[in-house]
């Protein structure tokens, strides 16, 4: 047996047993079968607000066990709450006292049409909603026109199905990634073996944070546009494979945009098998789904809340798909133990996109007292990268709070990969923060700050460990 396959195994074997453990303590609070769902935070003219939560963030467990819809935000010792008019008593009952930090007007609601989305229409590309944030179809149709385009460039990889379509029903996807590179013989090919080291880049595993699938439409033009014009982009795509997912999570990604110029805060992914809370709460988040120290922090056994775990690790069809990807590109370069490094000459670089704390994460997310064998190499390229952005750099914990079943800490547990979070958000007061800034907000400030810090990144993809 591999080693890869070994630690898979012990992985199950002790998530199983923490599960069973985890059953016979006494619990704080109701259980799932015995939790009213929150009722669904968005609808026509509803308003939302941000509750500020003073010095939370050494109780974010108890917050998350509680149910709350703790935002990917912090500030100093303050941790933030999404929710409706009621939720300010729900905190305050809980002992949480809050202010409110912001209110949420719902604009008016126009909802995109429906409709069978295994063929793509001549009118996908230009299919947006909330002012000009891009729909599943039109990710997808930019995919196949970038591939059409740019034949030597770019090719276009189906590598699942989303937990509807897998199920036959209906407003189900296929799941879409795309490798662009100046292909020659043995590029693209989903081998271990590549000729050339891989840079991966993820958006939208959070169906609500917009900004990140626009960042990685971007991100596919400015590399695709640019070969033959910038010297950069020239010698990075002769060099190094380019892949991209710019949508992790499109059954979640529907909902969104089907609150047309009121997006619905859809966190996760719309399996229903554990309970139906309604929209936006029904689903499993897929970043605390993964098969990496699942269940140990920054979750909530509760089907209903926002970083519900699901019932086992990597039982969601999108997670299953995606590591399927990961290991078909990447060798497995890392033994196992939490303090084990990756050989210093490993390849690959792996960044998922999220929002909006304004910082860069490394592994380990799932608690901020244990070190990565690799934290010194981690630290200084995460810290390069924090410096472009005018982000702090950090573990989970030490920039925000730690979260297990993330797909970073996957992707570097499994494969040895150099792995990060990036945190996209206004930390300038540009009016440009929060899950659902004005499109605007784009082009004239996330696109031009996250620029120079992917190309960075993807520069490192053949070295990430050696400094640079």
């Amino acid at each position: 047996m591999s080693v890869q396959r070994r630690r898979n195994a012990l992985t199950t074997a002790l998530a199983a047993a923490v599960a069973g453990v985890l059953l016979l303590l006494p619990q704080a609070g109701p259980q799932p079968s015995a939790i009213a769902a929150d009722p669904p935070l968005t609808r026509a003219g509803e308003t939302l607000f941000v509750y500020r939560v003073a010095g939370a963030a050494g109780e974010a467990e108890r917050l998350f066990a509680a149910g709350f819809d703790v935002l990917e935000q912090r500030q100093g010792a303050d941790l933030f709450v999404l929710g409706d008019r009621a939720a300010s008593g729900r905190l305050s009952g809980a002992g949480f006292p809050a202010t409110v930090d912001k209110v949420l007007p719902a604009p008016p609601w126009n909802p995109p049409a429906r409709r069978d989305n295994s063929v793509r229409l001549p009118g996908d590309l230009d299919e947006t909603y909330y002012g000009g944030y891009h729909t599943v179809n039109a990710q997808y149709a930019h995919l196949d026109q970038v591939a059409a385009d740019h034949p030597d460039l770019a090719e276009v990889v189906t590598y699942g199905q989303s937990w509807r379509k897998s199920k036959g029903q209906p407003n189900g996807y296929d799941l879409k990634a795309i490798c662009l590179t100046k292909k020659n013989a043995g590029d693209c090919a989903r081998s271990t073996g590549a000729p050339k080291p891989r840079f991966f880049l993820m958006g939208q595993i959070h169906a609500r944070e917009i900004t990140t699938g626009d960042v990685a439409w971007r991100w596919i033009d400015y590399l695709a546009g640019n070969y033959g014009k910038d010297d950069a982009v020239t010698k990075l795509m002769d060099t190094t494979e380019l892949w991209v997912v710019p949508i992790a999570n499109p059954d979640g990604v529907d909902v969104v945009q089907q609150g047309g110029d009121n997006p619905v805060p859809q966190r996760k992914n719309v399996d229903s098998a554990n309970g139906n809370c309604g929209v936006p709460n029904t689903g499993v988040d897929l970043n605390r789904n993964a098969g990496s120290h699942w269940g140990a922090s920054g979750i909530s056994h509760q089907p209903c809340s926002a970083v519900y775990l699901g019932p086992s690790p990597d039982s969601e069809v999108e997670n299953v798909a995606l590591e399927r990807l990961f290991t078909s590109l990447y060798p497995d370069r890392r033994g196992s133990g939490d303090g084990t490094a990756a050989p210093a000459d490993t390849k690959g670089l792996f960044i998922t996109l999220h929002s909006y704390a304004s910082a860069v994460i490394f592994p380990w997310n799932f608690s901020h007292t244990t070190h990565t064998g690799n934290d010194a190499a981690l630290r200084s390229l995460g810290g390069q990268l924090g410096g472009i952005l005018g982000y702090p750099a950090g573990q989970a914990g030490e920039v925000l709070y730690d979260a297990a079943g993330g797909t970073d800490d996957w992707v570097y547990d499994q494969l040895g990969v150099a792995s990060y979070t990036i945190e996209v958000g206004d930390n300038q007061g540009r009016g440009c923060d929060g899950f659902l800034p004005r499109y605007s907000c784009q082009g004239d400030y996330f696109w031009p700050k996250m620029r120079p810090a992917l190309l960075l990144a993807a520069q490192r993809a053949a070295a990430p460990y050696q400094g640079g």
